[in-house]
């Protein structure tokens, strides 16, 4: 079992950073994915349809934040 033991708990290690790096690269593209087209339809003229109804939202929300009756 002592041989066992190390061997085990290096690959373990090993296959845990090599998995996590894996995800972080994923999630990593798919976020500069929408960053990149948040960008471009910030950009657009006429703006999207998506674009204008979360700027509507946002609008929405920091005025119910300043509004003083909370």
């Amino acid at each position: 079992m002592s041989d066992f033991g190390p061997a085990a708990l290096l690959g373990l290690c090993l296959g845990f950073l090599w998995g996590t790096g894996c995800s972080l690269a994923i999630v990593y593209s798919v976020y500069l994915g929408g960053y990149r087209k948040a960008v471009q339809d910030s950009l657009a003229d006429p703006k999207p349809k998506r674009f204008r109804e979360a700027l509507k939202k946002l609008e929405e929300r920091r005025a119910q934040a300043a509004s003083p009756h909370r």
